[in-house]
């Protein structure tokens, strides 16, 4: 079988996703495994660029794909000098051009999937794009209401109930119909990354499970009652189980995922058990998005020290999940 497509826009080009991106690349063993493809500027990349050689395309099929060559589409966004680390329209304007052709070329099927590199929400904003961040406009670009998170580290998968949102305002969003909708979305794309049988627990919001009602009625108003109706539906799920111990019992198998309630909740369970190894899924558009974990890191941008592993492990995730979870998604549309 050739080996995938993977399309990598480089995300902000005054942050790391450029040096990351070609610092993958640099992986031979990558090609072993996938095709990968990067959509940027050419003046970006020459300024990140070491060892390898650069060749320029303009169809995904018209790449070399061998180690020691980056082949790339020039997406012609930028055009000035790049002055790294600072929040810039013009950069917020370059980043969103480069994902948008990378999900043109997806939905045309030219590509399999995408990894992509980290944007700036405050340039997004800077260059009056109108959505926050990569899911948004990866939403509304394919059409998709409402694609689901996914974290990835080692044996631990973990989906988020709700993400980008203030923290008061969380328990507001914990309702038995949001949960129950979340966890048959959680055993669906588990089983779209392979896993036949799912067993997913749905963590508790407050501490202890919220002890009977001492520390939070939560539990026993929304999660709980959710969770038994998912499971008259015929879901394995379990829960609501104390947030202190269920990340790591999914760690060591006893759960294929974990349903995290808010933000913070699952990143900091991924990100501590290995920072530079969690990749972030996208799941439920028409083909997958794999990502790093991390932002832009404007304090390093331009130094050459960035840590490319999370990068290398995301592009990995799009080859070995990419074909499988499209095939799931065309079938089930």
């Amino acid at each position: 079988m050739n080996r995938p497509i993977i399309g990598i826009p480089i995300g902000d080009p005054v942050g790391i996703g450029p040096e990351i991106a070609i610092k993958a690349l640099a992986h031979p063993e990558l090609y072993g495994a996938v095709r990968p493809l990067v959509f940027g500027d050419r003046i970006i990349l020459e300024q990140v660029l070491a060892s390898l050689k650069l060749n320029a395309v303009t169809h995904p099929d018209d790449g070399r794909y061998e180690a020691g060559t980056v082949d790339f589409i020039d997406v012609g966004a930028w055009s000035g000098p790049v002055s790294f680390g600072t929040v810039q329209p013009e950069a917020g304007r370059a980043a969103y051009a480069y994902l948008t052709r990378a999900i043109e070329e997806a939905l045309e099927g030219r590509i399999e999937a995408l990894c992509t590199a980290p944007i700036h929400k405050e340039a997004l904003r800077a260059a009056g794009i109108p959505h926050l961040d990569h899911t948004a406009i990866l939403s509304h670009q394919t059409g998709v209401r409402e694609p689901m998170t996914l974290f990835m580290v080692r044996a631990l998968r973990i989906f988020f109930l709700t993400r980008h949102i203030a923290f008061r305002d969380i328990p507001k969003y914990i309702t038995r119909e949001g949960i129950v909708r979340a966890v048959r979305l959680c055993d669906r794309y588990l089983r779209q990354l392979g896993i036949a049988d799912p067993n997913v627990a749905v963590a508790a919001l407050n501490p202890h499970g919220g002890e009977h009602g001492l520390f939070g009625t939560e539990e026993a108003q929304s999660i709980g009652p959710a969770i038994a109706a998912a499971k008259n539906a015929g879901l394995r799920v379990s829960g609501p189980v104390p947030a202190d111990a269920v990340f790591h019992q999914a760690s060591e198998g006893k759960y294929d995922g974990v349903l995290s309630l808010y933000h913070d909740q699952g990143h900091i369970a991924a990100k501590t058990l290995d920072f530079h190894r969690t990749v972030a899924l996208t799941m439920g558009l028409p083909f997958l998005r794999a990502s790093v974990d991390h932002g832009t890191a404007f304090d390093i941008a331009g130094e050459g020290i960035a840590d490319e592993t999370g990068m290398v492990e995301a592009i990995k995730a799009a080859g070995k999940y990419g074909r499988s979870v499209r095939a799931h998604q065309e079938r089930e549309t």
